[in-house]
């Protein structure tokens, strides 16, 4: 059975240049790379919703200069590369809160998103400015604002960035780190979680096919026997 939702931390892109003697933009525009083979080959496969872990809300901390070629390469997927991606039926859809981006770039992903609202083979969640303890506060001012006294999960749910679409089942995280660095926490929780000590720029279909197989091994009970 194929996971209707995967979700990854793509980790390993400045260790990836570091291994090379490259500054590390080099492993950021390697890493684009690599989504693009990715975005497509999780659409052949026929899973429904792809969920990547692309600059997190603490990721403000990194330099200038990196954050601002994280922003150019963000441009140009969202102008670019995403033209690809439109043509294998992928629907794209921002986790994160926008407001710190420079405007130019808010409205070409705002446009990426409207560009692809009726395309229906694949969801592609690119989780931006995103931190899951920000999301869950988040949702309970809005449930607040909007009145709600007896929130339950299927409400809070429904106020999160990933409302309407199912949790992940597999949770892939690349390089080899054994944590969730503030990703999904109230989606994952009975999510499968698969780690590599593939860096991502080097993560390829193929390490998508083990990563799912070995899910599949896997006996989910959640919470049962």
């Amino acid at each position: 059975m194929i996971p209707e939702h995967i979700a990854i931390i793509m980790d390993g892109n400045g260790r990836w240049a570091k291994k090379r003697s490259l500054p590390r933009v080099f492993g950021h525009k390697q890493g684009v790379k690599t989504v693009k083979k990715i975005v497509k080959f999780a659409s052949r496969l026929g899973v429904k919703v792809l969920t990547l872990y692309a600059f997190s809300a603490e990721n403000w901390k990194r330099p200038k200069t990196e954050v601002e070629a994280l922003f150019s390469l963000l441009s140009q997927f969202m102008k670019k590369d995403l033209k690809e991606l439109i043509h294998v039926g992928v629907r794209l859809r921002i986790l994160g809160d926008l407001s710190k981006f420079p405007q130019d770039l808010k409205s070409e992903i705002v446009s990426a998103c409207q560009a692809t609202e009726k395309n229906a083979n694949l969801e592609l969640n690119i989780a931006l400015n995103y931190g899951a303890r920000q999301e869950i506060v988040k949702a309970f001012e809005e449930m607040l604002a909007q009145g709600v006294k007896k929130p339950t999960e299927e409400i809070l749910s429904s106020f999160l960035y990933t409302a309407g679409q199912p949790d992940p089942d597999l949770l892939i995280r690349t390089s080899g780190e054994f944590r969730i660095s503030n990703f999904l926490l109230w989606q994952i929780a009975y999510s499968e979680i698969y780690i590599t000590d593939k860096l991502w720029p080097d993560f390829t279909p193929q390490d998508l096919e083990g990563a799912i197989s070995e899910f599949q091994k896997r006996e989910r009970r959640f919470g049962g026997i």
